[in-house]
């Protein structure tokens, strides 16, 4: 068995297509593009990579994008004042703060300050407990992108048995709830489960996101499981997932690349999560199905 690839850069190219319309629509309707607001505070070489990229993709998207770029050495009652200015800024739908911020910044202040109806990051404790007790609010992207690939892939999800390694607040854990709302069986196992390997084999639905290079082995896969891998590990020999490609890919029916999987589908999502919060905020609505 060869697996297929799941081409999540494919699949987000499709869905900034869809968000690039319904932008349109939205403009028409409220006379402005919906906005989105990034925070970027002092000159780490990564953030400023994923900052740009956001950038670029609000443009392309036709949406209003504001870059606000803060010193390292910045106070946090600094960028809460931001934070403050952003939340009642009318043209400003979303706001993502880019992490990780400086020690002398705590980030869970920073993810308090920010209002919840503008928290497209998906952060915010009133987002977190409604996607915990299934009320609408603002889903983490990236686990949002791991459901839209698997539904993607293997439409209806009722009944069979997922397993998540990584209990990460941004990933591990939003990933296990939306599986539980599609009436998937849950596992929620992490580097320190007892046996993992036997837990992993018996699932239908692997999502790995703990975070360790190549982990997940190939003899660990059930032959047919659909695989999503989250981690983006650098290495001497390059970039690498959580999951031993290779040996997974050998046994498995579909699998994310990495990269090309799972990384292309977070800004994809963030697009959408902006768009729609630019549709609550004036009281829109966005047809169904359209993204």
């Amino acid at each position: 068995m060869s697996a297929d690839i799941i081409d999540g850069k494919a699949f987000a190219a499709a869905l900034r297509a869809r968000i690039a319309a319904q932008t349109e629509v939205f403009r028409a309707a409220a006379g402005r593009a919906p906005g989105l607001a990034v925070v970027l505070v002092g000159d780490d070489p990564a953030s400023a990579v994923y900052v740009r990229n956001k950038g670029k993709a609000t443009m392309a998207a036709g949406m209003a994008g504001f870059e606000h770029r803060l010193p390292v050495d910045c106070v946090q009652a600094e960028l809460l004042a931001l934070i403050d200015r952003l939340n009642v800024d009318p043209a400003v739908d979303g706001i993502l703060v880019q992490m990780p911020l400086p020690r002398q910044i705590d980030a869970d202040a920073v993810i308090l300050a920010i209002d919840p109806a503008k928290d497209v990051d998906g952060f915010h404790p009133d987002n977190v407990g409604r996607l915990a007790i299934g009320m609408p609010g603002f889903v983490p992207c990236t686990p949002q992108g791991c459901l839209m690939l698997l539904r993607d892939r293997l439409g209806d999800l009722s009944g069979l048995d997922a397993v998540v390694i990584g209990r990460s607040a941004i990933v591990g854990k939003p990933v296990a709830q939306l599986l539980t709302a599609t009436n998937c069986t849950v596992t929620l196992a992490h580097s320190r489960t007892r046996d993992l390997a036997s837990i992993v084999r018996r699932a239908d639905i692997v999502v790995a996101a703990v975070g360790q290079p190549q982990m997940v082995k190939g003899a660990w896969i059930k032959p047919g499981a659909t695989v999503i891998d989250v981690g983006i590990n650098r290495t001497e020999a390059g970039i690498v997932g959580d999951v031993d490609f290779g040996g997974a890919a050998a046994v498995a029916a579909a699998i994310t690349p990495v990269p090309g999987g799972v990384g292309p589908m977070t800004i994809a999502c963030l697009l959408r999560n902006t768009l729609i919060a630019a549709h609550i905020r004036i009281g829109l609505h966005i047809a169904e199905g359209a993204l």
